[in-house]
């Protein structure tokens, strides 16, 4: 199998790295750098392609790639001036009471 050969790979795995690809070049990254990421992101997920027999011989997912993900996601709140971001507080914290939950 030569290098860079994506057969051994299930249409699961090709789709996410076409997804994560596709989130790379939105913010910015080269098409071929987007991809090389992607696959490198997909093989930490999964430990590779799929393994003969399936199931992945036991192992489980190393999910720690989405961890990271929703760290860049809080990023946006914080960059929030604290007075928006207490507002925001006060404001859930009236609804929680008004709702009784």
């Amino acid at each position: 199998m030569p290098r860079g050969d994506k057969s051994k790979y299930s249409e699961k795995q090709q789709r996410q790295a076409e997804h994560i690809e596709e989130g790379y070049e939105r913010r910015g990254v080269p098409e071929d750098e987007a991809e090389r990421r992607a696959w490198a992101t997909v093989n930490k997920i999964h430990h590779g392609g799929e393994k003969p027999g399936g199931g992945g011989y036991g192992r489980h997912d190393d999910r720690s790639v989405y961890h990271r993900a929703g760290e860049k996601g809080g990023q946006a709140a914080a960059s929030r001036p604290t007075s928006a971001r207490s507002a925001s507080a006060r404001k859930a914290a009236r609804t929680r009471a008004r709702r009784g939950s």
